[in-house]
């Protein structure tokens, strides 16, 4: 067939342009275009000899433009849709144009993406299988606004970034193309010509799923339509996360969780059924999983995330994310994500320098480089990050059921000189070293979250003294609802690991904590962070032989249970585990078989069963008025005591540490009530591994003061331990 002049098709200048992928207004000239009441049609197709225009079994051929390889142009009559038939070298092909359909966004979506207010961006953003001009496709849109050309790329046409250049969409800086045929399961990445002219290839910032590691092109998931049946959770769940309810949470990397079949991760369907069943067994109110968003590196457990809107595949597909969650519900458990809006990985398929410029971080490193972790830092101050993060944080409530998110390294995003030497930060517009940025995301996160999904709950950990954290925006707070008691554990862990012999010189870490117990919404954390990283497993930590190390681990976790706060145990913590974490192997599910393994086990899952079944160790938590010392002070014996309350007409709980290896009987100590009270958990108890030392489950406290209490009874305090005891006058 002749070719055709370039001049009778447009400029040759912008063909020439088109030919090589440098154009960044295809839609000008590609596809359908009137003229003079006929329809004439321009197609780019490199790999095509012919090309033609079909409309049903008729073939309009299109010539080929002189000059500019891949570009055919022709006249098809009517308005009817048409199909392109490539052939070359006897092999002949059908295919839609992308350039015949119009475009998708909206002008509300235009209007709220360019002022950076899109608060459900990845209804916008991302991959959207859809119907558009009566064609089944797939809607892609990103935003590049400082790219010269953006291309959308994958199997359908050979990673070519010539074929399907983008529209862009005004001063909004997205792009976006409507491509037919394509759908669940499609493979695809963004290939970026940017501001300098430098070539990058892209997995989508609002990709709803990506290939497995070391694969780094996002794919196509169709999000829409889960047959969600947790209604009865989610009708109840904002009574079930008050902050005077128990709260009991298990941390979980789902990696190391379960091995299966020589080795390989744990699915999410297959945890659906597993872990959820032995949380429930193991009496924990939460399931909290380390980062789940796609990551590269296995090695940072999904701290190091590029893809912030997909659940990573290593486990499943999105669908089966949603099984686990919707499980979890169905058996009365919470599910919260820890997520990471305080930095992002270099890796070259990731954020960084997404369009050529500094888009998403910073471009200079005194504000945008992470020295302790190579990674970059959002910049929190650009209306159009802020928007990504903040309705990140509501697409996981939203679109997975998720009941909340911990927010990973909230002191490194509040202060400029986080981690940095004199030099090596710029200070804020008033001097100063807060994040007044950060801050502001922050606090717009809680308040879209808390505001859109109520019943939900959030939780910083946040190692800093930084005010009102899990307090109101309105109030001048974070807005978050719980903090991780970062102090109290960093105490608390400090002495236990102590020789008893030497604790009466620490006594007051232990106590330190209540004078600011109730400053925040505290949960108290035993994280993975505290087994990692040469710090060995909980167990390890203790002092003495094999039964004072498991003595001392089960004192300890009576008092955190007795303690004012939320609870927080890492996988498997709750059966002592002897060696520290890894995350390349399941935990030692093989120790439970040894009976000092089980018995720890045992305990913490009576130590659910007791916190959630009485009021006085839940219920005020937060409050002082749910605390009262009754022995602070005997450090020569390592003996605490303290009463805790709940509501009125609740019984009182009297909590007892001995944390010496001496057992003392007759000991006296005051009690807030003469009467009964239940022996309701003894750390020692045969049961657990101990000595069966005790109280013979109960003790009667008779009239008369001690320890400025009304009544008193003489306990046995077992070597190593910590006792409960619930006022009971039934008994």
């Amino acid at each position: 067939m002749a070719q055709i002049d370039p001049k009778e098709v447009a400029d040759p200048a912008v063909l020439t342009r088109i030919a090589e992928g440098r154009f960044d207004d295809p839609f000008a000239v590609l596809g359908p275009h009137l003229r003079g009441g006929q329809r004439h049609v321009t197609a780019f197709d490199p790999g095509a000899q012919e090309l033609a225009a079909m409309l049903g079994r008729k073939a309009y051929p299109l010539a080929p433009v002189e000059g500019c390889p891949g570009l055919f142009h022709g006249k098809v009559p009517g308005a009817d849709p048409y199909l392109l038939r490539g052939r070359r070298d006897g092999e002949e092909w059908l295919a839609e144009d992308a350039y015949r359909f119009g475009p998708v966004l909206g002008e509300l979506d235009e209007y709220l993406l360019g002022e950076g207010r899109h608060q459900r961006l990845w209804q916008a953003l991302g991959a959207h299988v859809i119907a558009h001009q009566g064609a089944r496709g797939t809607h892609f849109a990103v935003w590049a606004p400082n790219a010269r050309r953006v291309s959308l790329i994958g199997d359908f046409n050979a990673w070519d970034g010539r074929r399907h250049v983008m529209r862009r969409r005004g001063a909004t800086g997205v792009w976006e193309i409507f491509m037919p045929g394509l759908g669940e399961g499609t493979a695809y990445q963004y290939e970026i010509l940017g501001a300098y002219g430098g070539l990058a290839r892209k997995a989508d910032p609002v990709g709803f799923g990506a290939q497995h590691p070391p694969a780094t092109a996002s794919v196509v998931r169709d999000i829409a339509g889960y047959g969600w049946s947790d209604g009865g959770w989610m009708g109840t769940r904002a009574e079930a996360q008050r902050i005077d309810r128990p709260i009991s949470i298990y941390e979980v990397h789902l990696g190391s969780w379960r091995r299966k079949d020589g080795g390989r991760p744990i699915s999410y369907r297959e945890a659906a059924v597993e872990l959820v069943d032995y949380v429930r067994d193991m009496g924990f109110t939460h399931i909290e999983l380390l980062p789940i968003s796609e990551y590269p590196f296995d090695g940072s457990w999904g701290y190091q995330p590029v893809g912030l809107f997909a659940p990573t595949i290593r486990f499943g597909p999105p669908h089966e994310f949603r099984d686990l969650v919707n499980a979890a519900h169905k058996a009365g458990l919470g599910v919260i994500l820890d997520w990471v809006p305080g930095h992002f990985p270099t890796d070259p398929h990731g954020l960084v320098q997404f369009d050529g410029t500094a888009l998403y971080e910073h471009a200079d490193p005194r504000e945008g480089f992470h020295q302790d972790w190579n990674t970059l830092i959002y910049n929190y101050g650009r209306a159009e990050v802020m928007n990504y993060l903040t309705s990140n944080a509501l697409y996981w409530l939203r679109e997975y059921h998720l009941d909340g998110l911990r927010v990973d390294a909230v002191a490194s995003m509040l202060y400029r000189d986080y981690s940095r030497a004199e030099g090596q930060w710029i200070p804020n517009k008033d001097g100063g070293r807060e994040n007044y940025e950060a801050i502001a995301m922050l606090q717009e996160m809680n308040r879209l979250t808390y505001g859109e999904e109520p019943g939900i709950m959030t939780v910083a950990e946040e190692s800093t003294s930084y005010p009102k954290v899990s307090r109101p925006v309105h109030d001048g707070g974070l807005g978050f609802g719980f903090k991780w008691n970062m102090g109290w554990m960093n105490d608390t862990l400090d002495y236990i690991r102590r020789e008893p012999i030497h604790r009466k010189h620490h006594h007051h870490q232990m106590t330190f904590g209540l004078h600011y117990a109730f400053s925040e919404n505290f949960i108290l954390p035993i994280s993975h962070d505290e087994v990692v990283h040469g710090k060995g497993s909980m167990l390890a930590k203790m002092p003495g032989d094999e039964w004072q190390k498991f003595a001392n681990l089960r004192a300890y976790y009576g008092f955190m249970w007795g303690h004012p706060g939320k609870k927080l145990l890492f996988m498997g913590q709750e059966f002592a585990q002897g060696s520290e974490w890894n995350h390349d192997a399941e935990i030692d599910w093989a120790c439970i078989g040894k009976p000092l393994h089980r018995g720890m086990q045992a305990l913490v899952r009576d130590l659910n069963a007791l916190y959630r079944a009485t009021p006085a160790l839940y219920a005020q938590d937060c409050a002082g008025a749910g605390f009262q010392w009754i022995e602070a002070n005997d450090a020569a014996h390592s003996v605490y005591a303290w009463t805790r309350r709940g509501g009125p007409g609740d019984p009182e709980a009297v909590v007892v540490c001995n944390f010496t290896p001496v057992e003392r009987r007759g000991w006296r100590m005051g009690f807030p009530q003469p009467g009964e009270w239940r022996e309701a958990l003894n750390t020692d108890a045969a049961i657990y591994g101990g000595t069966g030392r005790g109280n013979l489950g109960r003790v009667a406290a008779l009239p008369g003061g001690s320890h400025g209490q009304p009544a008193h009874a003489d306990l046995v305090l077992p070597p190593l331990s910590t006792l409960i005891f619930v006022k009971d006058d039934r008994m």
